[in-house]
């Protein structure tokens, strides 16, 4: 039952376009918060009643397609020398693989979104906004629609891009890589395009056309990383601009999703634990929205519509828990159904590579299966489990090279991040590989408090069962030691935002399993953060971390894992700490007061360890910029492979002539 259920969903979440494509440089957003709990949660499926059945669709949506890599320094796309036409009875791994082998190393370099709509794709090109036809994608052969340049920001890049219905406009939202602040410029399509207007600080934002075939571009606008007020505006010769909807919850953010088939524009109210949902009819944007259901604190349900039916996806149990508005009914689409009978077009991705599997009992290996990575036939892939404290098996991810002797002796790193019931990320990074190639073993350890095994999973992990978190990542570590991976002389961590929480606990807890940590903009000041609520993210983080200002628990609580709160004059593992000098998710000041207390520790450890006590180095990187996370940092990524060699003392110059061939420098 629970398979066919899973199933069920899965074949749901790969037919729905994934929100965060449009968000995927930030930590946690308006976009991304909903797509992790696509596999999460159960399927309820609504029919709408004959009065809708018979009005037309609206026309067809504007989805995401593959990325396009570009490079503000280079206009015009270089022809590869080495670029070969496919056969056409290619299997499409296969095609994957062989264009990943032909390709230079340098086209990993940066990601950019491109949109698809009628026959055109959009997309960005050097420093310009362009659209080709759909069969001249590949080709030189382009539209500028804007340069964005226009904007005086420094190395812009296009974020998001929606067209409207008809084409006649298109709107797309503008960031550069130090700043998390966004620009939504509509651009008016005809024989010479204009910029129609812009608008400043836009989250979400989606296109619908009126009953007068007048297109209403619907958006969300934030400030201090809240988004609580909702916008509708035309342009041309009706032009208007309206807030009509404000949310007076500040843990709630809002945003805009437009139905896979158009049809409704959705208003989603969300918290950490809690959502609400408001429809407005695509074909009359101008009616009031309409509720789903209101708010109940903890359940989370999400909708999508295609052929005049309703899908939600929910948390909660029983369908009855949900009172529909007037004009739907309550037929049950049972979540035991075959997964063949889903409506919506299955998108079966790439299946992950052949695998080991490790499974233990008391600690000991007594199963083991799997093969080499089909993509790269030099590294392996493993899935492992540890068991925690509680005797709760906790999965890990394990890559290593193929032909690596002697596993105890290599470099390990390990990653944790065990927050907001988000999954750990293991997309490609070029200095992953790098590592790997260099005979590195790297470890992710999808730990409680994370969303990889579900909802309670993440239940398990937050509020009062932080620790648990802890605990599981303990647990990893010491069972990839005992099972013959590497050595605490030999381990590192790494972790970004709110895993530094779990990583600097275990530098106070445990700091004799690690040798060197490297940390970005991470969360390491937890109970002080956590009671300013002057902070734009505190009352939207109470349901994560808890609220120790009016609860003494959750005060009591805290304290026993907070980085910061429970650093001691002890040894521990050498730093390096990569912070953001206009962080507002993550302030700086308590990143440096982290810092300095972590050094006082270690100077009051060493006067009591006496001459000849080696004190490990602690490493405080402030980057320009106002962003939270910047994964395609080179001067980021460079000092952090240089800080882990040096503190392992191994010869890092073979790695950096391999990280060259990825990365520009």
């Amino acid at each position: 039952m629970q398979q066919k259920t899973k199933l069920f969903l899965q074949a749901l979440k790969y037919s729905i376009p994934h929100l965060g494509k449009c968000m995927q440089k930030q930590h946690l957003n308006h976009y991304n918060f909903a797509d992790h709990y696509y596999n999460r949660i159960k399927l309820k499926k609504y029919h709408l009643t004959k009065c809708l059945q018979n009005k037309p669709k609206i026309s067809e949506l504007a989805t995401n397609i593959p990325s396009r890599s570009f490079s503000c320094k280079d206009l015009q796309p270089v022809k590869q020398e080495n670029e070969k036409l496919l056969p056409e009875n290619m299997d499409a791994f296969e095609k994957v693989r062989t264009k990943l082998e032909t390709q230079p190393q340098e086209e990993y370099e940066i990601i950019n979104v491109e949109v698809k709509h009628g026959g055109f794709v959009y997309y960005q090109e050097g420093c310009c906004l362009v659209r080709s036809k759909d069969e001249e994608a590949d080709n030189d052969n382009y539209e500028v629609l804007f340069n964005l340049e226009e904007l005086k920001l420094d190395q812009p890049f296009i974020d998001c891009i929606r067209v409207a219905p008809d084409e006649k406009y298109v709107a797309a939202k503008i960031r550069t890589e130090d700043s998390e602040a966004s620009t939504c410029v509509i651009i008016k399509l005809s024989d010479q395009p204009v910029m129609e207007a812009s608008f400043p600080n836009v989250s979400s934002f989606e296109w619908v056309k009126d009953e007068e075939d007048e297109d209403v571009l619907f958006y969300t606008f934030q400030r201090n990383l809240r988004c609580h007020d909702v916008y509708r505006a035309t342009f041309g010769d009706n032009k208007r601009n309206e807030r009509f909807y404000t949310e007076k919850d500040p843990s709630c953010f809002v945003f805009l999703y437009l139905t896979k088939d158009s049809r409704f524009l959705t208003i989603n109210i969300m918290n950490k634990t809690t959502s609400e949902v408001w429809l407005i009819d695509g074909l009359s944007p101008w009616d009031p929205p309409v509720l789903i259901q209101k708010r109940i604190h903890g359940v989370l349900y999400y909708v999508e519509h295609r052929d005049d039916e309703l899908y939600i996806l929910t948390n909660v149990g029983e369908p009855t828990e949900f009172k529909l508005p007037p004009w739907a009914c309550g037929f049950i689409m049972d979540t035991n159904s075959d997964p063949k009978n889903c409506p919506f077009q299955l998108c079966s991705p790439i299946r992950p590579p052949k695998y080991y599997t490790y499974k233990f009992a008391e600690g000991k290996l007594f199963e083991e299966t799997g093969h080499e990575d089909p993509i790269t036939k030099t590294s392996r892939v493993l899935r492992l489990e540890a068991k925690s404290k509680d005797g709760k098996l906790v999965p890990m991810t394990v890559f290593h090279k193929t032909d690596s002797e002697d596993l105890q002796k290599k470099p390990l790193l390990i990653h944790v991040y065990g927050a907001y019931g988000m999954d750990l990320k293991m997309n490609f990074r070029p200095e992953r590989r790098v590592l790997v190639d260099d005979g590195w073993i790297l470890a992710y350890c999808h730990v409680r408090g994370g969303g990889e095994l579900g909802l309670q999973w993440h239940a398990d992990g937050r509020l009062t069962k932080k620790l648990n978190g802890l605990a599981d990542l303990e647990a990893c570590i010491k069972t990839l030691h005992g099972q013959g991976f590497s050595q605490p002389s030999l381990t590192t961590l790494t972790a970004f935002s709110a895993g530094g929480v779990l990583a600097g606990a275990l530098c106070n807890s445990n700091p004799e399993l690690l040798r060197a940590v490297t940390l970005e903009a991470p969360f390491l000041d937890v109970l002080n953060t956590m009671m300013d609520t002057t902070l734009p993210l505190t009352l939207e983080e109470l349901e994560e971390w808890g609220n120790p200002s009016s609860d003494e628990k959750h005060k009591n609580y805290i304290k026993r894992y907070c980085p910061y709160q429970n650093i001691k004059p002890q040894h521990y593992p050498s730093v390096h700490i990569t912070a953001y000098e206009n962080d507002e998710r993550v302030p700086l000041k308590g990143i440096v007061s982290y810092t300095e207390k972590l050094k006082e520790a270690i100077l009051e450890h060493a006067k009591d360890t006496g001459e000849g006590y080696q004190a490990p180095n602690i490493i405080l990187d402030i980057q320009p910029g106002g962003n939270h996370v910047i994964e395609d940092s080179h001067k980021k990524i460079t000092a952090q492979i240089k800080f882990l060699y040096e503190e392992l003392g191994l010869d890092s110059t073979s790695v950096f002539e391999d990280l060259k061939k990825y990365l520009k420098f």
